[in-house]
């Protein structure tokens, strides 16, 4: 398994870590759910060294990428970001990733299980566009600091940077702990206001613990990847290999605004298949909460009487909602906010209720 360049620091904490993608990371370092709660009242710091980093640069670099991504890139302002995938020309995804806009190049951001097969998709479409395709991931990392007091703690550490100025799936450069050019983005995976920092792998360890250090007065802490996943799943955000996949598109998953059907974008790959799903769609990605003692996981059937309307793509315990909830797919005449269902327990039945998908959403600057 690959490591990151804090994998060392995460077992001197007493992490738990557990394969994920091809990398050994931390699960957790406390009780997954009190870590939750951490990033919902005041801040925690993730290790996302995991993630792909590729810089595409060239002349034909925008170009390109609206050939191989499904949103709109020669539109996206610069400094701004934009999620987006790669599909297939069957429509389903071979991943979602983000699209960071410079002036003469263009950052992506991708799932680490998925950077060996987008790297190899890049490559494969590349012909005949003058690119540069640079990939980063192993000799950088990236941190996460998420949560309400991460502005105030961040901005302690940020010079040249006014962390204020840096809305919502923007990005600008800052000094950080004195490492100029230091790429700063606010994206974030949890529904709360954060900041993402990517640098060099031989600065990573030092920023890490500046950040809890200068953190201490606002119980900033470490975050592993459990309580990530339901903080995430709390505001709606997709996980590839759970709400999208390749078998799974990107219409149905409720993901349309990342997907541009504009004629000046130009044929992409996918566009026709996503056209046709997108005006007969088969099935809808939907919220559901239930106050019964299992929680539902990925798989688990639903039930409406006794015809069976859909299963479920991810599932947790709420600390923020107090409750059982997932993503699900359901038949679209299921998809209505309060329409009642069951989901199956291995033969047993436990009464579900549809809901809006996100389950959470805090208001952002």
């Amino acid at each position: 398994m690959k490591q990151t360049a804090l994998h060392d620091v995460h077992a001197a904490l007493g992490a738990k870590l557990i394969e994920f993608g091809g990398w050994h990371m931390p699960v957790q370092y406390a009780a997954i759910l009190d870590e939750a709660r951490c990033v919902r009242t005041t801040a925690g710091l993730f290790d996302l060294g995991h993630m792909g980093r590729v810089h595409v640069r060239g002349k034909d670099a925008v170009r390109f990428l609206d050939r191989v991504c499904t949103n709109f890139v020669a539109k996206i302002p610069v400094g701004a970001i934009r999620y987006s995938l790669f599909c297939k020309p069957d429509g389903n995804p071979i991943d979602d990733l983000l699209v960071y806009r410079e002036p003469e190049s263009v950052y992506l951001v991708v799932n680490a299980s998925n950077t060996a097969v987008d790297l190899a998709w890049l490559h494969e479409h590349r012909a005949g566009f003058e690119v540069e395709i640079d990939d980063q991931s192993d000799r950088t990392g990236m941190l996460a600091l998420q949560g309400q007091r991460s502005t105030e703690v961040l901005a302690r550490l940020v010079t040249d940077c006014d962390l204020a100025q840096i809305g919502y799936y923007k990005f600008g450069f800052g000094t950080v702990c004195g490492i100029p050019n230091t790429r700063i983005s606010r994206t974030g995976y949890t529904g709360e206001l954060g900041y993402e920092l990517y640098l060099d792998n031989s600065e990573v360890v030092r920023v890490w613990n500046a950040i809890l250090e200068a953190g201490k007065g606002a119980d900033v802490r470490p975050i592993g990847l459990g309580a990530r996943d339901i903080l995430r799943l709390e505001a709606g955000m997709p996980l590839y290999g759970h709400e999208i996949d390749a078998t799974h598109n990107p219409i149905e998953a409720g993901l349309d605004f990342g997907v541009s059907f504009k004629d000046e974008k130009g044929d992409w790959i996918g566009r026709e298949a996503l056209a046709a799903i997108k005006a007969a769609p088969r099935k809808a990605l939907v919220g559901i909460t239930t106050d019964g003692p299992r929680v539902p996981r990925q798989g688990a059937r639903l039930f409406r009487g006794d015809h069976e309307v859909g299963y479920v793509c991810s599932g947790a315990v709420s600390p923020t909602l107090d409750t059982n909830i997932a993503s699900a797919y359901v038949e679209l005449d299921c998809r209505a906010v309060g329409s009642a269902l069951e989901v199956d327990f291995k033969g047993k039945r436990q009464p579900c209720t549809v809901r809006e998908l996100p389950f959470f959403s805090r208001t952002r600057k």
